[in-house]
């Protein structure tokens, strides 16, 4: 099954077996890590779960999943079945992790210098699809989606 079928297929069963647990998914990963296939399903809570998504959540997601998906067998190869939550500092990859956490500090990792620099942080402004504005030095900076290597949530100590 190519890439996209498998993750599509796993989202389905995932999904219900999150939405279970009080949790959702919010990406499903296939993909070789060095000799061995990895299916990487991250879940997550809304903002109204204060802590984010426990290792409980994510044990019971796994047990269940695991067991739908050997039920289901939709993937041929031998593979690494990983549920884990996006984390303190998760990428915002998605129109919806844009959207959602609009206002927060983001870390944007660039391929090119801007402003004489590949990293910044700043307040995440805006966002259009194609480009997202962050506050560089109280200064709304434009940047367009394909010169960013990597936008995280900051995490500020």
């Amino acid at each position: 099954m190519a890439g996209t079928k498998v993750t599509d297929a796993v989202f389905k069963i995932a999904e219900p077996i999150a939405l279970a647990n009080d949790c959702f998914v919010d990406e499903v990963e296939f993909k070789k890590e060095g000799t061995d296939y990895v299916l990487r399903i991250i879940v997550d809570v809304d903002d109204s779960h204060e802590g984010g998504v426990s290792i409980d959540q994510c044990e019971s997601v796994s047990r269940a999943l695991s067991d739908a998906l050997d039920e289901a067998d939709p993937i041929s190869q031998a593979y690494m079945l990983e549920v884990s939550s996006p984390g303190i500092d998760r990428e915002l990859k998605k129109d919806s992790h844009f959207e959602r956490f609009m206002g927060r500090d983001v870390d944007v990792k660039l391929y090119k210098p801007l402003l004489g620099s590949k990293l910044h942080t700043g307040k995440l402004v805006a966002y259009s699809g194609n480009s997202f504005m962050v506050e560089i030095n109280g200064k709304p900076t434009e940047i367009p989606m394909s010169d960013a290597a990597s936008v995280r949530l900051s995490i500020i100590w």
